[in-house]
């Protein structure tokens, strides 16, 4: 079994139905309503969104996590389309929590420490600019404290490398297929996730033990 393939080596499996599957259109700088006034919004883009999809639905206080492409030009984007890298699309997850659970800055802590904000449109054989390290702030408290946690980490030593991720605010979200929701959960037998999801999900679950659900 080849445990050295990217997230996008599978966009060829997904059906035609599955690839070109009807998505609302969202295209937002700010919060946009959600379901409880009791919520608030967070979009990261941290690799594929199959790992941090996995990761983020774990904490206690996230109510739901949809993933989805965002910061592109292409409207409505397939996955196909997506990973060939031509929309301007990143991978994205959003974060709908409970700030009197779990706060932005919490959200942002767990974000850094499970991917490696250090490389440039990379995370491990995932290569691209949709795999690109990115924080779409919903707003400009959001970028403030996202752009004050990255100067923390680089005076701190966290990483060996500058961090790269890029702070930017939330344009044009769209959710993607149906077939990439809770993808992990629905499909744990899959190669990518044995052996690049599983592994981070067990990792993440180890740090933030105090924080799950």
């Amino acid at each position: 079994m080849d445990v050295t393939n990217s997230c996008c080596d599978n966009a060829d499996s997904l059906s035609p139905q599955d690839a070109r599957q009807p998505k609302p259109t969202i295209i937002t700088m700010s919060n946009e309503p959600t379901p409880n006034d009791q919520t608030q919004l967070a979009t990261f883009g941290g690799g594929c969104f199959w790992c941090t999809e996995a990761v983020f639905q774990s904490l206690r206080g996230v109510r739901s996590v949809t993933s989805g492409y965002a910061g592109g030009e292409t409207e409505n984007p397939t996955y196909k389309e997506v990973c060939t890298g031509t929309t301007g699309h990143a991978e994205v997850i959003r974060v709908e929590f409970a700030p009197n659970e779990i706060s932005y800055r919490d959200l942002l802590e767990v974000f850094f420490a499970t991917h490696d904000p250090t490389t440039l449109n990379r995370q491990g054989n995932d290569i691209g600019t949709q795999y690109r390290s990115v924080v779409f702030a919903h707003n400009g408290q959001q970028a403030d404290t996202a752009e004050e946690m990255i100067r923390e980490l680089d005076q701190s030593g966290e990483f060996p490398s500058p961090i790269v991720t890029e702070v930017m605010p939330l344009t044009n979200y769209f959710p993607a297929e149906d077939s990439h929701q809770d993808y992990f959960e629905r499909n744990p037998e899959q190669s990518y996730c044995q052996f690049v999801v599983s592994p981070k999900v067990d990792k993440f679950r180890r740090k933030f033990a105090a924080r799950l659900k």
